[in-house]
Parts: structure tokens; sequence; C-alpha cells
């Protein structure tokens, strides 16, 4: 049984008992996310660290429902719309899918190349395209196994942001009540920024991540089943899917809190504000007001997640659409045996590296994702609903009460955040 499906007990750390919700949570974090974290931080102050205590079981809720639905049924999202729902509401979902992970990956490999730049010097485009096809080169060619066990290390680099804190200035007893209690502003740019918030660390991306990773899961180890064939199994495997996806989405959040935390104490007194745009803005503006210091940690972990974010995104996509259209689907293949699959990853990244030759504006491209994740998250958090009470999915294996309240709760909150902020969006585009 391999590390990442079952923990070998005494034998392995808790770090490799961990998986899929790890490295979801993490790809969560990535430049566009830092971005709205670090305006957010810049704008109110410490006046939002409370959403990431909000938003946590609402995230990992959802993203339970997710691991579940993958280990029971041994398929992704795609693939059990596919079989028991009609064809448009699984074309709309997956195309949806596709435009948004398209215009992310746009606007992050463009954050990372100018992360890069920054810390480097050179040239931007030259960043952009070596950054874009190393990433796509590494999930072609390195086998599943190897390359989710890189992605996992690859997550520590967010403790940059943890420790750009503790080199700044902080008021920690005012953090905590900031924390505690929510500090509410009626205006439009506070109800703006928090359905932005929101919509960032809960995304249709991330769900199509890790059902599929999970699946995968099931699939690379013979000795693995489904659990609707596997039914002893599925006390252990609910326990470690709950564990790894708390942890994931647990690290996610205090992540997204430190970046707040730090760009509240260090650029939302200096007027800096108006100048945040993009992560790299962030990383830049910090270095006057902070050191060298927080300057340097801030953009390597901008890189480092960048890195980390771009497969998800890609490889999302691609199993969204082998699905779709019942192609093999596997990381763990190589090439030649899942050419559609693998031709699927190429060309998202690949347009992704285009869009910045293009002369992509990157506030545009994460504004248009935005718009276009919230337009697919909410029916798409509806349907994983619907699946996991539906018996001819998931079998006996409902959920139990306790995510059945907080996924509905979080479909609920997802819709009045995404409606929000479609409606501001569109305006602020036009």
């Amino acid at each position: 049984m391999n590390q990442l499906s079952t923990p070998r007990k005494g034998r392995t750390s808790f770090l490799l008992r961990l998986g899929p919700g790890l490295i979801t949570g993490a790809a969560d974090d990535d430049p566009s996310g830092i971005a709205t974290y670090s305006q957010v931080g810049a704008q109110f102050g410490m006046g939002m660290l409370w959403t990431m205590l909000f938003s946590f079981p609402l995230m990992a809720a959802i993203q339970e429902i997710c691991g579940r639905l993958g280990r029971i049924t041994g398929s992704g999202i795609a693939e059990n719309i596919r079989r028991h729902y009609p064809k448009p509401v699984l074309y709309g979902l997956v195309s949806l899918l596709c435009l948004a992970n398209i215009f992310n990956l746009g606007a992050d490999i463009t954050a990372v190349g100018a992360a890069t730049q920054l810390v480097f010097g050179g040239s931007l485009n030259a960043y952009v395209l070596a950054l874009g096809l190393v990433s796509l080169l590494l999930q072609v060619y390195v086998p599943y196994r190897k390359y989710v066990r890189y992605l996992k290390w690859m997550t520590l680099v967010l403790f940059a942001y943890v420790a750009t804190a503790f080199v700044v200035h902080v008021p920690w007893k005012l953090v905590l009540r900031a924390t505690l209690i929510p500090s509410i502003s009626w205006s439009t740019k506070y109800w703006m920024a928090l359905v932005a918030v929101l919509g960032t660390t809960i995304s249709p991306y991330l769900f199509f991540w890790q059902t599929s990773e999970e699946a995968e899961d099931v699939r690379i180890d013979k000795k693995e089943s489904p659990l609707k064939q596997r039914p002893l199994q599925a006390l252990e495997q609910f326990r470690r899917i709950a564990v790894d996806t708390r942890v994931g989405m647990g690290f996610s959040n205090l992540v997204a809190f430190f970046i707040i935390l730090t760009t509240a104490v260090t650029l939302h007194s200096s007027g800096a504000d108006k100048s945040i745009k993009t992560s790299a803005d962030a990383a830049k503006a910090l270095q006057p007001l902070a050191g060298n210091l927080a300057f340097l940690l801030f953009a390597l972990g901008i890189i480092g997640t960048g890195l980390l974010a771009v497969p998800v995104l890609a490889g999302s996509a691609a199993y969204a659409v082998a699905e779709t259209f019942r192609w093999r689907a596997s990381l763990e293949s190589k090439p030649r045996k899942a050419p559609r699959f693998y031709a699927v990853l190429a060309a998202a990244t690949i347009i992704g590296i285009v869009l910045n030759f293009l002369g992509l504006d990157p506030i545009r491209a994460l504004l248009w994702s935005a718009v276009i994740n919230g337009i697919a998250a909410v029916p798409l958090m509806v349907m994983l609903m619907i699946m996991s009470a539906n018996g001819a999915i998931v079998g006996k294996f409902s959920l139990p009460l306790y995510l059945r309240i907080v996924g509905w709760a979080a479909t609920v909150v997802m819709f009045l955040a995404s409606l929000a902020f479609i409606v501001s969006g569109v305006r602020g585009f036009f």
C-alpha cells in the first residue's frame, strides 16, 4: 500500500502521510491568491484577519468531500458526472474550469517571472518562458509517485510567509483581537475585498485536483481499490483523508493569514495600498519598509508557490478533459500511453505562457479567472453535494451529518460571495 494512501504506522513521518490534501491546500496560495491577500492587508490592515478563521471549516469541508468522492469511486469529478448526469452539465462545468485555469495560469506564470526578475534581475519574458517550460517538462517526464513527492516538499517554501512576519514588528495582542472579533466595514471596497478572499480560497480547480489525485492513488497501486469494492478500508481511509485535508487547508489559511498580517503591519500605514496590484508589487513595496530579508522571503515564496500551483492548474484541467472524453488520464503513465491527457496538460501550460507574450494584463487575467471561477464554483459545489448523496455513485458511503451541514453552508456562502463578486467584477472591467 503506497505512502500516499494509507499511513505506514511507525515507519513514515507525519509529513509523508500527507498527500492530495496538503498539495491542494498549498496550491491554493498561488501568486494570484497572494496578490489578493496582499491587497487586503495593504488596504484594510488587520481588519480581515478574521476571514481566515471563518473560511477554514468551509474550505476544509468541501475539499474533504472531494477527497472522499475520489477514494470511494476511484474516479474524478468529471468522470462521475459523465456517468450519471446529462452531458450539457458536464461540458459546461469542464469548459468553465478550463477557461478559468488558462487565465489563472497566464497570471501565475507572469507573477513567478516578475518575482524572479525582482530577485535576480534579467528579462521577464525569458523567465516566463523558462519557468513555464520547466514546470511542463517535470509534469510530463517525472513519474507521478516521484512528482507528488517533490510537490509535497515544495509546500515548505510557503513558510517563507510565516517567517516574513517575524522579521517585522507585529502587535500580537491586536492580531489576536482582529482574528477572533470580526471588524465589519459597510463600504463597497470592503465587501468587494471580502468576496474576493472567499473566491480565492474556494476554487473549482482545487475540487478537481484533489478528487483526481485520490483516484490516481487508487489506480497506481495494484493493492488498492475504490472503497465501493473494499468497504472494510473505509474507516481508515476516511480518517486519513480528513487529517490530510484539514492539515492542508489549515496550512493554506495559516499562510494566507501571515500574508495579510505582513502586508497589514508594513504597507497599510505607508499609503502603499493603491500601488499593490500583483504579488510582485507587494514584494517590491516591502523592501524599503521592512528590509531586504522580508523582501527576499516574500519574493522567494511567490516563486515557490507559483511552481507548485502551475502543475495543479494544468493538471486539474487535463484530468477533467480526459475524463470527459474517456481518455486515459494519469500522471503516472508515460506520455506515449496517455498522449491526449498530456496534450491537454501541455496545451494549457503553453497557452498560459503565450498569453504573456500577447500582452496579457495580469490584473485583467485574474479578474476574468475570478469571474469564471465564481460562475463555476456554486453549481459545481451543488453537484458535489448531490453526487455525495447519490447511492448509485457512493453506495452506502453517504456523507456524515457534519459534512452535509458545513458543505451546504459553504455552498450558500459561496453563492452569495460569487454573486456579489461577479457583479462588481464585471462592472469594474467595463
